[in-house]
């Protein structure tokens, strides 16, 4: 961004609120400039970005947003995401707007932790907590070259936001903290994302289509690029999903590395939004099973079609290439549907997956939450429950046992599905309770039962 004019702010004790959302507001109605955070520690409350600004943090700058969530009151956004309405630095309506490093967001995800969940592996959550940052219905953003660590809740949501850029940004959060996605790209037309190394415990790079205010889809997500990326997530790495209201085409995730991660790849198509043309290309990945606190475990690739409400739903997905993956996984590849609206025309190509057991045995099992269970869950979920709502037996609903065991793929009700240099390597002799068969196809017989066929 090309700053008309520059302000440079210094260091102080105390909230810094006042002086700094007076400078962005001083510069957006000058015409725009850079406000330039100094080295030091910048206490700080909601910030309001405008038109024209671009929030600069300066080498040993430290933006430290106050660990309360009446703190941004003032600072409200439309779109709600896990009870939170709430964000430390948001921007509505604006143009050519920009938060850049070398500087630091230390977001202080520890005021918001209130317990310990040892049986499921994770934090539990404060019921509130904000977003770090949030920008609805803006043109010409980027975010850039700075370090973000530690935030509450999900770290940069774009909301219906045009001609989008992220680059070079490093998002460290903790690794058990739920909920805590790492960029969520909501509707967004036209944005690139690249060079950014991600650690969270949730999705790390996720595009969707949420539902707005009005009930109905804030839009369409479409002509995105996602490369050169470094991810590690205990949901998904690169995802698509869940929250799929409005259509979602033309992606591309390309030239990335997923490391210590839970799934690496996964479209999820939940809520009446068409899916397609995505593609995912030369990918290396490393994918663990977790405790089953969190989502799937150990997938390289997850693709399902699940109707979460039956009045509404889920869309097809459709026009998928996936080529050019390497790495190993402790559970399998699964594309899977069992909506009618199902999946078709999917190309997997130079494909080289080493798969080996792990130590927890949740690979055993496919994972195709959130279902409809998840959309009420309990109170005593601690902010948790729609990860893991769990049925009278005591099992997590969505949980499914493969049939004849863990194979190195499982497709299930998929049209039209081409397979060229697909290669798992499986141990020798094949741990218990994995299936003989390493690639199994089924398809619902008109009875609804299940037939085999390979």
């Amino acid at each position: 961004m090309s700053a008309t004019s520059l302000v440079a702010i210094e260091a102080f004790d105390g909230d810094n609120t006042s002086r700094l959302q007076a400078a962005i507001d001083d510069l957006s109605a000058s015409g725009g400039g850079r406000l330039k955070l100094l080295a030091g520690i910048h206490l700080c409350r909601g910030l309001r970005l405008r038109s024209g600004v671009e929030l600069h943090l300066a080498a040993g700058a430290i933006l430290r947003p106050v660990s309360d969530y009446e703190a941004y009151a003032h600072t409200t956004v439309s779109v709600i995401a896990e009870k939170s309405d709430r964000g430390m630095i948001v921007a509505k309506g604006a143009r050519r707007i920009s938060l850049t490093g070398p500087g630091r967001i230390e977001a202080g995800c520890e005021s918001f932790i209130i317990g310990d969940d040892e049986t499921v592996g994770t934090f539990i959550p404060a019921e509130f907590r904000p977003r770090v940052v949030v920008f609805e219905s803006c043109d010409e953003v980027e975010i850039s070259a700075v370090h973000i660590s530690r935030s509450p809740m999900w770290t940069l949501h774009f909301v219906n936001c045009t001609d989008v850029a992220v680059r070079n940004v490093t998002i460290e959060n903790d690794r058990r903290l739920p909920n805590t996605d790492g960029i969520v790209l909501d509707a967004c037309r036209g944005a690139v994302i690249e060079d950014c190394t991600i650690s969270t415990a949730d999705d790390g790079i996720c595009l969707k289509t949420s539902i707005g205010p009005q009930g109905v889809a804030i839009g369409r997500c479409e002509n995105i690029l996602i490369r050169r990326c470094s991810v590690q997530s205990l949901s998904c790495a690169l995802k698509i999903g869940t929250e799929t209201h409005g259509d979602v085409t033309n992606v591309v995730f390309e030239d990335c590395r997923v490391s210590s991660s839970n799934r690496a790849l996964g479209i999820f198509s939940r809520d009446g939004g068409r899916i397609s043309n995505v593609r995912f290309s030369r990918i290396a990945v490393e994918c663990r099973e977790t405790l089953d606190g969190f989502w799937g475990s150990g997938e390289a690739l997850t693709v399902n079609v699940v109707d979460r409400v039956t009045e509404r739903p889920a869309g097809a997905i459709e026009n998928l290439i996936v080529e050019d993956i390497t790495g190993r996984m402790e559970g399998a590849i699964t594309i899977i549907s069992t909506a009618p609206a199902g999946i078709c025309n999917v190309s997997l190509a130079r494909i080289g997956i080493d798969q080996r057991p792990g130590q927890l045995g949740t690979a055993q099992s496919y994972d195709l939450r959130p279902t409809n269970a998840d959309l009420a869950p309990k109170a005593e979920g601690g902010g948790r429950a729609n990860a893991w709502t769990r049925g009278a037996d005591g099992r997590v609903i969505g949980l499914q046992d493969y049939p004849g065991g863990m194979p190195g793929m499982y497709v299930a009700d998929v049209t039209g599905i081409l397979m060229n240099e697909v290669r798992i390597t499986r141990p020798t002799p094949l741990p218990q309770g994995w299936n003989a068969i390493d690639v199994v196809f089924e398809t619902a017989a008109p009875d609804g039962s299940g037939a085999w066929q390979n």
